[in-house]
């Protein structure tokens, strides 16, 4: 058990963000009076850890700023709750693929120099399980890398955990792109690739392994980057999706946010949110070769994981199955007993999910 409990973090993890990014998030934006502490010491703590960038800035230039990719990433997409982070543990299992770790969504910049002191301390303050659903959590378990590229940039959706007034902004800008300026878009990509070679190198991987749903909503600047990168997209139930994110929105943001957000709001977001991400996506699917491209509904890759996994290896024709199987039954079988977060639907979910997710519901076949 870490010695911090997740709903009553001192600090946020913009704590691990360079000086530059974490003016440029704040810079303009008000912080609510019940967040000015919080705020006060996150702002400290990461003016103090970003004197050390210099330090990682040189050790990356020096041995990994030239080095080009050996593969092309494979990604995980889907809205939040639909499954992701299961589908990543499965395929972490495999040594071929590098991934972002939680260590690295943290303090992204405190890769290459000082990371075994760091990563003790965060060990040590840091839960052992997810509050929304119970997943393990561990410094160097796979994770989704918005957290660290909102580390490293300003142009994240994830900003809206720190500022949730500003949600929307967030989505039609960094989420989906449409607003986005050509120069931002371009520190987008060297960034992202920054990050995947420093994961790489970090986990010992060939080929990075993502999961992060924000990447749903930009698959024509991914594919702009890796003309041949594979795309597994998840679909899920969205009865499920809705009670399962609005718990893990109105949990996650507690400790996170410097403003005032009510759960009503919430809500509303969480439902715009969805929408504009799944015709988004839809709008921009095509551009990715067909045999680059699976989509999955969750609950079949559930009921049978170790069977889809092997299809989804054969359709994306990707390496290092065989070499991995075992490992994959192994993490497989320790799953069996774990307990999942139970939902029942009642009448106001389903008449908010058939109201504004119905789309969803009539292209994916998905009924009570």
């Amino acid at each position: 058990m870490g010695l911090l409990q997740f709903d009553k973090l001192p600090i946020n993890t913009l704590v691990g963000a360079d000086w530059k990014t974490f003016k440029a998030i704040t810079e303009g934006r008000t912080i609510d009076k019940n967040f000015q502490q919080k705020f006060r010491l996150t702002k400290a703590v990461c003016r103090l850890l970003s004197s050390l960038t210099p330090l990682e800035e040189k050790k990356y230039k020096k041995i990994l700023a030239d080095k080009s990719l050996e593969m092309d990433p494979v990604f995980i997409l889907g809205h939040w709750r639909s499954g992701t982070t299961f589908v990543h543990n499965v395929f972490s299992c495999d040594k071929h693929f590098g991934y972002n770790t939680t260590y690295q969504t943290v303090f992204p910049h405190l890769m290459l120099w000082g990371q075994s002191f760091f990563k003790k301390n965060m060990a040590f303050l840091m839960p052992d399980k997810r509050p929304t659903d119970n997943m393990e959590l561990k410094v160097d378990l796979p994770q989704e890398e918005e957290f660290a590229l909102a580390n490293m940039m300003p142009y994240t959706f994830y900003n809206f955990w720190f500022l949730p007034k500003h949600t929307m902004e967030y989505c039609d800008k960094y989420l989906l792109f449409n607003n986005i300026t050509e120069e931002e878009k371009k520190v987008f990509k060297e960034t992202f690739l920054k990050l995947i070679k420093i994961s790489l190198y970090n986990t010992h991987g060939q080929q990075f392994l993502s999961k992060n749903p924000p990447h749903t909503g930009r698959v024509k600047t991914l594919v702009e980057m890796f003309p041949n990168a594979k795309f597994i997209y998840l679909k899920r139930n969205p009865y499920t999706v809705f009670e399962s994110t609005r718990s893990f929105f109105t949990n996650t943001i507690q400790p996170l946010r410097l403003q005032d957000i009510t759960n009503q709001q919430i809500e509303d977001n969480l439902i715009e949110v969805y929408r504009k991400l799944f015709y988004k996506f839809e709008e921009e699917k095509h551009l990715i070769p067909s045999n680059n491209l699976i989509e999955v509904k969750f609950e079949d890759f559930e009921s049978n994981a170790y069977d889809m996994t092997q299809e989804i290896y054969r359709h994306l024709s990707l390496p290092g199955f065989e070499e991995s199987k075992v490992d994959i039954e192994k993490y497989l079988s320790k799953k069996k007993g774990y307990k999942k977060n139970q939902y029942k639907y009642d009448e106001r979910t389903i008449k908010i999910v058939e109201k504004n997710w119905g789309f969803a519901l009539d292209q994916w076949g998905y009924s009570l």
